[in-house]
């Protein structure tokens, strides 16, 4: 099972705030979609039945992620490719680690110029 491992960062104001507080606040992702995104960097490609037994959530929470970290583009969807008949099999991969730390880093860093610009705005004398 991939774990979080809780490491936390300290703010001026003196609070505390983790991984999953920082990517909460910059994609709106739930503390579940944290999990999933983690468990699929660590491990590679995975179905969802893999991530129910790994992560221990429901079908619905796992699928709720996934299509979060899809739409947010932090992870990717690959048709396995199989002989057999009937409905294909998708795995789900976070995108490669490169990938995804510069795009996380890209995101924060646009997310930090837009609060300077808003504070550059609201605190400009007239």
């Amino acid at each position: 099972m991939s774990q979080i491992s809780g490491a936390r960062m300290k703010f001026p104001s003196g609070k505390d705030a983790t991984l999953i507080d920082v990517l909460s606040f910059c994609y709106g992702l739930s503390e579940t979609d944290v999990q999933v995104l983690v468990a699929l960097a660590k491990s590679g490609a995975k179905g969802t039945e893999e991530l129910e037994s790994d992560l221990k959530l429901s079908k619905a929470s796992i699928n709720r992620s996934l299509n979060k970290l899809l739409e947010m583009g932090l992870a990717m969807r690959i048709k396995e490719s199989v002989n057999k008949a009937g409905r294909p099999r998708y795995l789900y991969k976070a995108r490669d680690y490169n990938e995804l730390r510069s795009k996380i880093l890209s995101d924060l860093k646009d997310c930090a110029d837009k609060m300077a610009k808003l504070v550059e705005q609201e605190f400009t004398l007239q």
